[in-house]
């Protein structure tokens, strides 16, 4: 089988630096262009220093409507503007790794129907899927974190969440809260409550258990480090901690990167990997779930190839067998 032609909108930001390094690796792809009309002409590498001696690539302000996979790493309300302007080819499959197309309400645009991309759930939907909506990174982290539960029809009493990203969830524009001088030595919650990622947990939630009438409490925290999502999740729960780990290995057993570790976990075992570790501990009669991503691979771009391997039918891990930065 030829190379897949692999276009991508948007090129500039951390997701899309981390999306070209992933393709640049990847056996079965070849990047035809990736566009960005604020840096066209300019090498990758010129905005992406790590790419350095990878790639020769420029930007580029020219599409190719004729490519099999589009990938769109614009901000959260965009895509639907560049999709609404621009046509592609009838056999050009799509992930959009903005929130546009998550929710069921804004699942469908334009006669686009939007698969919800977290293989974990669905597998076998994404495997016949044309066009995809990336999971957000807090969203991957908190869901792995009680899909399970949710399964098994165990979520009967509030959930509490309390999570921490890297400043790189904010994406590469300048603010007070990703400047050096605030982040540094510094810690915040933000969005309490609030957090526009609660949409599509509590979607997929209710997709496994329909009779789920609790709250989903969330406390967002913004860390002083570049990378990674570190989540501690816990609720009301019967059984032993015997139960609670058969009812997650078994929901895993076939996940390719979700693993139960029989051990405590920290952020470093998953940064620059795509895996999610997730660790279970019972107190009283809570369990206390703790999972950990890398915000821009498992949550993102990462996530994002491992769709496109499910949905052109390759091994599911092909590309993405990556080793954590531990030391």
């Amino acid at each position: 089988m030829k190379k897949l032609e692999i276009g991508i909108i948007g090129g500039a930001g951390y997701t899309a630096g981390e999306l070209i390094r992933l393709l640049l690796n990847h056996p079965k792809t070849n990047i035809n262009f990736v566009y960005s009309t604020s840096n066209a002409g300019n090498k990758l590498h010129q905005v992406h220093q790590d790419l350095i001696g990878n790639s020769e690539i420029n930007f580029t302000s020219e599409i190719n409507k004729n490519i099999d996979v589009l990938f769109l790493c614009l901000g959260h309300g965009n895509s639907t503007a560049f999709l609404a302007n621009n046509s592609f080819s009838e056999n050009t499959k799509i992930i959009d790794l903005s929130n546009d197309f998550r929710l069921i309400a804004d699942k469908i645009f334009e006669g686009k129907e939007f698969v919800y991309g977290l293989p974990e759930l669905q597998k076998e939907a994404i495997k016949n899927a044309k066009y995809i909506a990336n999971p957000g990174c807090f969203a991957t982290a908190l869901q792995l974190a009680i899909l399970p539960l949710a399964a098994n029809g165990l979520l009967k009493k509030d959930i509490h969440i309390n999570a921490v990203t890297g400043a790189t969830g904010a994406g590469t524009s300048l603010s007070k809260t990703t400047h050096f001088t605030w982040r540094d030595n510094n810690f915040s919650h933000y969005k309490a409550f609030t957090h526009q990622h609660l949409g599509e947990i509590n979607q997929t939630v209710h997709q496994l258990q329909s009779d789920f009438n609790s709250e989903i409490n969330f406390m967002p925290n913004r860390g002083n480090f570049s990378r990674g999502i570190f989540a501690t999740t816990y609720t009301k729960f019967e059984g032993s901690i015997e139960d609670a780990i058969k009812i997650y290995t078994d929901f895993y057993k076939e996940a390719a990167f979700t693993f139960v570790s029989d051990k405590e976990i920290h952020m470093k075992q998953v940064v620059n990997t795509n895996k999610c570790l997730i660790h279970l501990m019972k107190f009283e009669n809570k369990l206390l779930i703790t999972s950990t991503i890398d915000n821009l691979l498992k949550g993102a771009s990462g996530q994002a190839i491992q769709n496109m391997n499910l949905m052109y039918g390759f091994e599911e891990n092909l590309g993405l067998n990556l080793k954590a930065n531990y030391f």
